[in-house]
């Protein structure tokens, strides 16, 4: 039997209950059998470097989605050495997949317009479907801007494959801040990671 599966990379630091909503709400649009959390060793489009170390973030994604059978999280890009390339990436997964097996890549609105930096984003591109997760009223990207590096029907595709999911305002950065200034994260992510957190003493001013 055929799966369709979605692959959710990111920083995770920390994981919160606007990554988990917005999967959700895609692999429900998609009718996704699973989605895999890929937590990143080194994002190379970050500006600036996690502050949680990769065994701490991925112990927090585990903890996230414990006992929900939609997710499973792998440390794949944490046992690679050198950036975390999306085409890698979703090269060994498809190595392990069935030829019936479908894969999707799911990306938030910003990161969208900069797929054009993205290494091998061309053969990326058909090794993978392209999911976007959308704020509520997103208009959409601009496919005149993807056309260069992926050509035109592509880039259509691409802002085609555009999904609206529940905007959550919650950030990772803000939950770090709130963190260190000693003030509360519960509800903006699960109460193990809140717990993880504080045993850690992860984010604190004082670390």
């Amino acid at each position: 039997m055929s799966e369709r599966i979605g692959l959710y990379g990111g920083s995770f630091d920390p994981i919160h209950f606007g990554h988990l909503i917005s999967a959700r709400s895609i692999a429900e649009q998609l009718a996704l059998s699973r989605i895999v959390l890929i937590p990143s060793a080194r994002p190379p489009h970050k500006r600036c470097g996690t502050v949680a170390d990769s065994k701490e973030r991925l112990a927090m994604a585990e903890l996230a989605v414990q006992g929900d059978a939609l997710f499973e999280v792998t440390d794949v890009e944490l046992c690679r050495d050198g950036p975390s390339y999306t085409f890698d990436t979703v090269t060994q997964f498809r190595a392990g997949l069935g030829p019936s097996d479908e894969l999707f890549w799911i990306i938030g609105a910003d990161s969208l317009p900069e797929l054009p930096t993205w290494y091998r984003i061309s053969e990326l591109a058909t090794a993978v479907t392209i999911v976007t997760a959308a704020r509520p009223g997103w208009r959409g990207g601009d496919a005149s801007l993807l056309a260069a590096a992926v050509g035109p029907e592509m880039a259509q595709t691409l802002v085609a494959n555009c999904h609206e999911t529940p905007e959550i305002a919650i950030s990772s950065t803000d939950i770090r801040r709130r963190v260190a200034e000693a003030r509360s994260i519960r509800f903006l992510t699960p109460d193990a990671v809140v717990s993880y957190i504080e045993s850690q003493g992860l984010y604190r001013s004082d670390r």
